[in-house]
């Protein structure tokens, strides 16, 4: 298998040849993310990963809903909307989408065959809470990446959000548990566009990872145990799965634009409106 990597920063990019033909930038980068694409052939691949120091200063992690629950006391939490446009009405800096979720009027859970519109009403499959503020709870416990109040993270089973919580942002299923793969024997195992993140044995370092997928000769996705290994591989001791598919995007602020600028390639051909995010925010 070939391998091509390229190295980013939140910064000005300057390209210097690395081994084995790929690039790294020379410019340090801005406290707190670096990010970078790998593209590998046979089958071919293509994702981003973004490593997060939690230990920057200048660094708060996000979860946003896509705007103000629209029913009160009814089942819907939430009008969908594009991750970027979250991102832009929280003055985030970088994003990526979040739980699995169902929309009403349809009896899908994260969205196959669904008419994707910004304003649809939705819900989350899990726990969710955005700056202490709880919105959502499940029957059954999830995996989920926990924010406390002092910004360190950890990922824990949740039904619901607990007081001492700040974000709260749940997947459905561990793909690392203690530095080990997880099984994945009751969930398929096609490959598919996929988002997940994990936190090294330290819990000081998260791994977000993007994989694009659903275009042939581009981009076939990574199967459960794929993305297992490659959570592992960067390091993870605790990772977990968000939704993927058509939702699975990754977008970053250009710093010359102020503007968010999407550097996956969405299957869906474009932004796919979501029910929630998580994003970072940092103290320029």
């Amino acid at each position: 298998m070939r391998a091509h990597l390229k190295l980013y920063w939140l910064a000005r990019l300057a390209w210097a040849p690395f081994s084995g033909g790929a690039e790294s930038s020379t410019h340090p980068p801005v406290p707190g993310i670096i990010y970078y694409s790998e593209t590998r052939t046979n089958p071919p691949e293509r994702w981003l990963v973004a490593e997060v120091d939690l230990k920057s200063p200048k660094l708060r992690l996000h979860v946003a809903r896509g705007g103000a629950d629209p029913d009160g006391p009814g089942k819907w939490q939430t009008p969908l909307l594009e991750p970027t446009k979250i991102a832009a009405r929280e003055k985030w800096d970088f994003v990526v989408n979040g739980d699995f979720f169902e929309v009403r009027g349809t009896n899908t859970s994260h969205g196959d065959g669904t008419p994707y519109r910004p304003g649809l009403w939705a819900r989350v499959a899990g726990p969710a809470m955005s700056a202490g503020q709880a919105w959502s709870a499940s029957t059954n416990a999830r995996p989920c990446l926990v924010v406390h109040p002092n910004q360190t993270a950890t990922i824990e089973w949740r039904a619901q959000p607990f007081a001492g919580d700040w974000e709260v942002i749940s997947g459905n299923t561990l793909l690392v548990h203690a530095g080990a793969a997880g099984s994945f024997s009751t969930l398929s195992e096609q490959r598919q566009p996929r988002t997940a993140i994990g936190l090294d044995a330290t819990g000081t370092r998260l791994k977000i990872l993007v994989v694009d997928g659903r275009q042939p000769g581009v981009a076939v996705g990574l199967s459960y145990s794929e993305l297992a290994a490659e959570m592992r591989r960067l390091g993870c001791q605790e990772a977990l799965n968000l939704d993927g598919g058509g939702s699975s995007v990754m977008a970053v602020r250009e710093a010359a634009t102020g503007k968010m600028k999407i550097l996956n390639l969405p299957s869906d051909g474009r932004e796919r409106p979501v029910a929630n995010a998580l994003g970072i925010s940092l103290d320029h």
